[in-house]
C-alpha cells in the first residue's frame, strides 16, 4: 500500500491518509469542502462545496496517478437531502459526462458546518 499526500488538498485532521493506493486503484478519503489555500474557509453555497470537495478529490487522485475521468465509485453524504438536485447539476457540470458508480446518503449534520462530503475510488492510470 503506498499513502498519497498532495499540499492540494486540505491536510487530514484526524489519524487517515488523503488517499491510499492499492491493487491498481486509489480509495480517496472522505473531503470536505475546505480550501488548502484558505484556511478555515468554507464555501457558502451548496454549489461551491459540492465543486471545493470534487476539486479536493481530484488533487488527491491526480497526486495518485489518475484523475475524475478514472472514477469507478463515488459516496456522497450530504446533511439535508433536499439539497440533492442542486448539488447533482453541480456534479455533472464539474464532473463532466463519465458517469461512475455513486451513493448518496443523507446524514445529520457534519463537521463543522459543511453541507457535503464527498469519498471516491478511482484506478490508477494504467491498471
Amino acid at each position: 500500500m503506498k499513502s498519497v499526500q498532495t499540499a492540494r488538498a486540505p491536510q487530514p485532521a484526524g489519524h487517515y491518509s488523503q488517499g491510499i493506493v492499492e491493487g491498481g486503484f486509489v480509495f480517496v478519503a472522505g473531503q470536505l469542502p475546505w480550501d488548502p489555500d484558505r484556511a478555515g474557509f468554507l464555501p457558502p453555497s451548496i454549489e461551491e462545496q459540492t465543486e471545493r470537495a470534487l476539486r479536493n478529490v481530484e488533487a488527491i487522485l491526480v497526486a495518485a496517478g489518475s484523475g475524475l475521468d478514472g472514477l469507478v465509485s463515488v459516496t456522497i453524504c450530504v446533511s439535508d437531502v433536499s439539497l440533492w438536485g442542486r448539488v447533482n447539476a453541480k456534479y455533472a457540470e464539474v464532473k463532466g459526462p463519465h458517469g461512475p458508480a455513486r451513493a448518496v446518503v443523507p446524514t445529520l449534520p457534519l463537521h463543522h458546518g459543511a453541507l457535503l462530503e464527498i469519498s471516491a475510488i478511482a484506478a490508477v492510470t494504467g491498471s
